[in-house]
């Protein structure tokens, strides 16, 4: 009986042979595995950077870049309220409990023209809806004599007191798009947001009803003005108004800034008397209105002495 030299029959030696060849079959098949799941790997790192970068570049760019819409017709960031915007304004005005003391219109003193009044208002502070309550009135009838230019100043200074729905912002921005496409309607709008707020730390009223109230206090185009509300065309405009304001310095002032709503100028003067006492509101005018009018007085020339 005869054996080759390592001892092993043909039969063993070919189960081997197969055996290795198995395994260098799988081991081919497992390099091939890894190679493809690093190439995997790398694809899907690459389309996550992808991801990113298309991210990065169609909503923070244009975020960045694509300028803030501002609306026209304003005055320092304000809104003259003329006489033309008076009836809806007066109509829609909450009487005071008492009738307030008669108080002479400013036109009354020896002025230097129409007086010029700005308020900051934010639409959420409880003080500005008092300040527009008790003065809505005499400041209408005052713009009507021609006496005062009265210059209302949305300002969102409250942004985060409405739950995280922004209202203060919001509101402001509103008001804008009133100014921009139913002038006719702020200061209608403007007294009803004043009068009617929602509390502090609500939700505050919706865009949608931000429109609604727009349309019903007299806004003509309620398409354009319904758009520009529930899109929020001018939210980021009221930010940048608010903050231009917070740094001054503030319209007629030197180095006056916005501390607080409301906060109301009176030819450069701020008011710091009762914001719900027109009568002494009417006294702080009419106070502000002579020393103007001593401030640029001409002195008449005094007769020179007769030769003898």
């Amino acid at each position: 009986m005869s054996s080759d030299e390592t001892g092993q029959t043909p039969d063993a030696r070919g189960r081997r042979e197969a055996v290795r060849e198995k395994a260098q079959k799988v081991k081919a098949r497992q390099s091939r595995n890894r190679v493809l799941r690093r190439s995997a790997l790398v694809l899907l790192a690459l389309a996550a950077v992808a991801g990113i970068a298309y991210a990065v570049t169609s909503i923070v760019v244009p975020a960045v870049s694509e300028p803030t819409l501002n609306p026209s017709g304003l005055e320092d960031d304000g809104v003259v309220v003329d006489e033309a915007m008076q009836p809806d304004a007066t109509g829609t005005a909450a009487p005071t409990e008492t009738p307030a003391p008669k108080t002479p219109a400013p036109s009354e003193t020896p002025g230097v023209g129409p007086i010029q009044i700005h308020v900051y208002v934010d639409y959420l502070s409880q003080a500005a809806g008092d300040f527009q309550r008790v003065n809505a009135s005499q400041l209408s009838e005052w713009v009507e004599q021609g006496a005062v230019e009265v210059v209302y100043h949305p300002v969102a200074l409250l942004t985060s007191k409405s739950a995280g729905t922004k209202y203060s912002q919001r509101a402001a921005g509103a008001a804008a798009c009133v100014v921009e496409h139913a002038p006719e309607a702020f200061a209608a709008f403007n007294h009803e947001l004043l009068t009617n707020q929602p509390t502090v730390d609500s939700d505050g009223f919706s865009d949608s009803e931000l429109a609604n109230l727009a349309i019903a206090t007299g806004a003509d185009d309620t398409k354009a003005v319904r758009a520009c509300i529930e899109n929020e065309d001018y939210f980021a405009w009221a930010r940048e108004a608010t903050e231009r304001a917070l740094n001054g310095p503030l319209p007629g002032t030197d180095d006056l800034t916005l501390s607080g709503a409301p906060m109301i100028l009176v030819n450069g003067e701020p008011y710091v008397g009762a914001l719900d006492a027109p009568e002494e509101f009417a006294a702080f005018l009419l106070a502000v209105d002579s020393e103007a009018y001593l401030e640029t007085a001409t002195p008449e020339p005094t007769p020179s002495p007769s030769g003898s």
